[in-house]
């Protein structure tokens, strides 16, 4: 049964210190959602030691995150579109939290793979966030206050690479996990603070058929992407994985056109604004992860391989920390550019900035300078092309499908980002020679990398250029058939 639609509630004051401390409190939920992401990284190696479990199976601490969290992020944007973004975002908190706790209490990689599919969860947390921004926020902090909470994802993974590593090097790698525990349960404590409940909502039933079907297929799809390499591109487990993949999605695109109330509405996809956004979002993820992935084993690479640099985790981290700086000082530009030129132009310039980096890596990937200007520069058009995509979205959907439609954005990124690592792990293995009896990658492969790059993310700024120019207003909301807005209690056919 549809909720009842609440009274409206009276203008929130945005002077007072709890109204003051929304967006830093959400950009803080969003780093350390990021930061989740990335701790484990640095414990991969020496997991099997301290688990008794073999290196494939350690791996899958780092996918079940990955899969879980494709698949819960459109399916918690919608049920926050529903049931209020703001106890959806709690929800989203509580079971990374609860996911730390777990990791920090046990050794039995079962139950650590268990609590690293929780902590997936926390991947709807920028989402969430960037449609309750625009429910609360006036137009002219808004673009701001989106591009700052898009810029959390490369700020969290910049910061969590070296801080784990530093946690790990100097105490029980137990450790680690209680930090991010505390941290969990302050986020809690500080959206229950300090952040309202939107009053925009979508009425209906929440499609559980629909939700199922998207997360079959989805688990089909990613797990054969990210496990085709070790399994064998050409293994029946892998066709077997891509055409169950291929067979689920088709139904449920079915079972989403025929929907009263579906999960995702396609038909909103199929718009140009909207389609080639989620395009732009799956090349620009591709393009961004690339960076990487690629800087971290090319500097940690020891010195016999005539490239490599020979660096700790702890100083691979520190490598990559300006790239989150940049992103951090950069959001407020990102947002200017998008008000002054669109948010289309600021995501055609990102992706072209991406590849301009990835030029600077292809002209020197030996000089540590040089590599930490290319990953900067890479991590800058990052930042443009990431503030503008969820601008695009909330000025292209109904203020009632902001959540779900921005979860589907991210989940593209997520997408772009499993092919990427793929994509990347085959070029290098293709590329590899022998270095004091060990297999490495070749300088020539992490070039041809970067090339693969560079193209995907110039594709990504000629899809940007595609998408036709907002012809509303920004903070006019665009209703479709049979939403509803609980703010003012009306419903609006979308013309």
């Amino acid at each position: 049964m549809a909720s009842p639609a609440p009274t409206p509630r009276p203008p929130r004051d945005t002077t007072g210190l709890r109204a003051r401390l929304t967006i830093p409190v959400l950009a803080y939920c969003g780093i350390l959602m990021a930061v989740m992401q990335t701790v484990v990284v640095p414990l991969l190696p020496d997991l099997p030691r301290l688990t008794g479990a073999s290196a494939s199976t350690v791996s899958w601490m780092v996918t079940a995150s990955l899969l879980a969290g494709a698949v819960l992020t459109p399916v918690l944007g919608r049920a926050g579109d529903m049931y209020g973004k703001r106890r959806v975002l709690l929800l989203s908190l509580a079971l990374m939290t609860a996911g730390s706790v777990i990791c920090a209490l046990t050794a039995d990689i079962a139950l650590l793979i268990t609590a690293r599919a929780l902590q997936g969860a926390a991947v709807s947390v920028v989402p969430l966030s960037i449609s309750i921004l625009r429910d609360e926020l006036p137009p002219e902090r808004r673009n701001g206050a989106v591009a700052l909470m898009s810029s959390t994802v490369g700020i969290g993974a910049a910061l969590g690479l070296p801080a784990a590593a530093l946690i790990i090097q100097y105490a029980n790698w137990h450790a680690m996990f209680w930090v991010t525990a505390g941290l969990g349960t302050t986020g809690v404590l500080l959206i229950r603070w300090a952040v309202p409940e939107s009053p925009v909502r979508e009425s209906g039933r929440f499609d559980v058929t629909g939700a199922l079907g998207l997360a079959a297929g989805l688990v089909c799809l990613l797990l054969a992407v990210s496990q085709g390499g070790e399994w064998g591109w050409g293994s029946a487990p892998i066709l077997g994985l891509f055409a169950g993949a291929a067979l689920v999605l088709a139904l449920w695109w079915r079972h989403q056109l025929r929907a009263q109330r579906p999960l995702v509405d396609l038909r909103l996809v199929s718009r140009p604004r909207v389609g080639l956004s989620h395009v732009a979002a799956l090349l620009t993820g591709f393009a961004f992860y690339a960076n990487t992935l690629v800087t971290a084993q090319l500097v940690q690479a020891p010195e016999a391989s005539g490239y490599g640099l020979g660096l700790s985790i702890v100083q691979t981290g520190l490598v990559l920390l300006p790239s989150g700086v940049v992103m951090l000082l950069l959001s407020p530009v990102s947002a200017r550019i998008s008000a002054a030129r669109g948010p289309r132009i600021t995501l055609a310039l990102g992706a072209a900035v991406i590849a301009a980096g990835y030029g600077v890596r292809i002209a020197d990937s030996r000089s540590l300078v040089m590599i930490m200007v290319g990953a900067t520069v890479v991590s800058v058009g990052t930042t443009l092309a990431y503030s503008a995509l969820p601008a695009l979205i909330l000025r292209a959907v109904p203020a009632t499908q902001t959540a779900s439609a921005n979860g589907v954005n991210v989940l593209m990124r997520t997408v772009g980002q499993a092919v990427s690592s793929a994509a990347v792990a085959a070029v290098l293995v293709h590329h590899t020679s022998l270095v004091d009896g060990l297999p490495l990658p070749t300088l020539h492969g992490y070039l041809v990398a970067f090339s693969v790059a560079a193209a995907v993310a110039l594709a990504g700024s000629a899809v940007a250029l595609l998408i036709p120019g907002d012809p509303a207003p920004e903070n006019e909301p665009v209703r479709t058939e049979g939403a509803r807005s609980v703010a003012d209690g009306t419903a609006k056919e979308d013309a």
